[in-house]
């Protein structure tokens, strides 16, 4: 049963039942994007198509010392989240990381303090932060053909097309997911996904799901990505800006971060492709040269920085992309668009891409 209106006929998204077609074979005979590249020993992580990047078994690895003036402090620090974590398990209640910083502002400082700590002991322990009874505070934000019921047996229906859901702080407990979506569209940027809405893109393009990190993706939305994906094996696709800081974020979806990389089996998608926008679609479409934005050079050492990374290699269309944009020395956000027209990227962009095949 269809959980959003009727969207467009069924030949359009004969290309992307393809698609998805092809992605299903390929996980059922193993198959991943390229051959496993593993880093050099001496790196903490190694880089693997069918996971991302991922912690190496050998690691090297830091000492923190009881009695060593340095590291006591934080010793201290750890033994005092720890004592906190075992409560949180002893009496099945669960806490997020904001909620154990406000138990003593003093003593932590600041909150990274803590969060850094916590994603140590998950890596010492080997365990998801969600085992640890610790939360995440949820930024992200979901719409479209999608509907769920929560731990507590909250019934939640994405369908409503000019509002969005909040990603849910307890992605594990979650069940009972139904769609009828050809589709996901991760959209970078919050502004562009309420435009989105505004243009009831999810009525247009029905059935469909969209869904926002707001930015850099907080843990709770790569979980929810990264759930829609095993469970319903949708092509997934990206829409960020045409510069370093977007194609950081798309990675991190797609290939995960090395913050993180201990944890890169529950987090990473490797299947997600890059929809838009394009360092080649600037000239393509003629978008005005007044609209576009020079590369800094922080933006050209993260560009070059990416370019650099091994997944990189076996990504050719993207390296390309990437070399476009250097050569341009500019960048382009997603609003460069409606200077073509208002509701372009909804109404032509968008369906001209998913229609055709206009991923890499």
């Amino acid at each position: 049963m269809a959980l959003a209106p009727v969207g467009p006929e069924a030949a359009f998204f004969r290309v992307l039942d393809q698609h998805r077609v092809s992605l299903i074979e390929s996980l059922k005979e193993g198959r991943g994007e390229a051959p496993c590249k593993e880093a050099p020993r001496k790196e903490a992580s190694r880089f693997e198509d069918s996971v991302g990047l991922q912690m190496i078994p050998h690691c090297t690895t830091k000492k923190i010392k009881s009695d060593s003036a340095k590291s006591a402090p934080r010793f201290a620090l750890i033994l005092k989240i720890l004592s906190m974590i075992y409560k949180l398990v002893q009496s099945n209640t669960y806490a997020t990381k904001r909620d154990i910083y406000y138990t003593d502002i003093q003593l932590f400082g600041n909150q990274s303090v803590v969060d850094n700590i916590i994603i140590d002991i998950s890596c010492m322990l080997k365990v998801p932060r969600r085992n640890l009874h610790i939360l995440s505070t949820s930024k992200g934000l979901i719409a479209g053909n999608l509907s769920y019921i929560e731990e507590d047996g909250t019934k939640v229906n994405c369908s409503y097309c000019t509002t969005a859901v909040a990603v849910p702080s307890n992605i594990q407990g979650i069940r009972n997911l139904v769609t009828d979506a050809k589709f996901l569209l991760i959209v970078e940027k919050d502004a562009t996904f309420q435009r989105l809405l505004d243009d009831n893109f999810c009525s247009k393009l029905s059935p469909c799901i969209i869904i926002t990190g707001k930015g850099v993706p907080d843990l709770n939305t790569r979980l929810l990505v990264k759930k829609l994906w095993d469970t319903f094996h949708l092509p997934i696709f990206t829409l960020v800006d045409a510069d370093p800081h977007g194609i950081e974020i798309m990675c991190i979806y797609k290939y995960g971060s090395l913050s993180m990389s201990f944890e890169a089996h529950n987090l990473t998608v490797p299947t997600i492709r890059w929809l838009g926008l394009l360092p080649s679609d600037i000239e393509r479409l003629n978008i005005p040269r007044g609209t576009l934005i020079p590369l800094t050079k922080q933006d050209q050492m993260k560009l070059d920085s990416i370019l650099k990374r091994p997944y990189v290699t076996y990504q050719p269309f993207w390296k390309k992309e990437m070399e476009i944009m250097a050569e341009l020395k500019m960048k382009a956000e997603i609003q460069a668009l409606t200077f073509i027209s208002s509701d372009y990227l909804s109404r032509v962009y968008l369906p001209n891409k998913l229609q055709f095949g206009g991923w890499i």
